[in-house]
């Protein structure tokens, strides 16, 4: 079984080539965002360590986080935002690393997946098989993001701003699917790259 990252800018369209990826081959897919909500759930460790480390203001009544304290909390603390992602790094990696214990134990997929814009800079490039880098020129991500999501171009220039560089990206990863035009086009590549070490559905 392959352990296999995808990343790219905001805008490249990760979720479409998932979701194809997810549609047609024998595996398990996995975004970090969504398991960053799950290590912060009641009952988990990073619950635990973020209230210790935050203080119980930042809960609702009913005793989950609640994501606009957490946020007011640390966004303007850089030293309590490192803090908050020692916490919740490891704990996403774990979760990651036990699935994929369970997966290959069950031994029924080929391939298993983690999506996220900062594998890179959290430090999957150490334990994946292979890093795949969702490309697509700046010009189709900017048109997506203002259609799709109704981004302002000032806001574009500020998360594009924040994340790696397209050399950065490329410079760190071992394949490359470029998404710029359509999606079929996308899904071929996808098929010519899989198809040399899985089964199709």
């Amino acid at each position: 079984m392959r352990f296999i990252g995808i990343t790219g800018g905001v805008g490249a369209g990760k979720t479409e080539i998932l979701k194809y990826i997810g549609q047609h081959y024998k595996c398990e897919i996995y975004l970090a965002d969504d398991i960053g909500h799950k290590v912060k759930e009641p009952g988990t460790e990073g619950y635990q360590a973020l209230v210790e480390l935050l203080g119980r203001d930042i809960l609702r009544a009913d005793g989950q986080i609640d994501k606009p304290s957490m946020a007011a909390k640390i966004f303007a603390d850089p030293a309590l935002l490192e803090k908050v992602n020692q916490i919740i790094h490891p704990a996403v990696k774990k979760y990651l690393a036990d699935r994929l214990a369970e997966a290959r134990a069950k031994g029924d997929v080929e391939l298993f997946f983690v999506e996220a814009a900062l594998l890179i800079e959290n430090g999957f490039g150490e334990v994946v098989d292979e890093m795949w880098y969702i490309y697509a020129r700046e010009e189709v991500r900017r048109k997506r993001l203002s259609v799709s999501r109704g981004y302002t171009p000032e806001k574009i220039d500020r998360i594009m701003s924040s994340q790696l560089s397209e050399n950065e990206f490329r410079k760190h990863c071992d394949f490359v699917i470029d998404n710029s035009d359509s999606l079929e086009n996308s899904y071929r590549q996808i098929r010519q790259k899989l198809e040399a070490y899985t089964w199709r559905e």
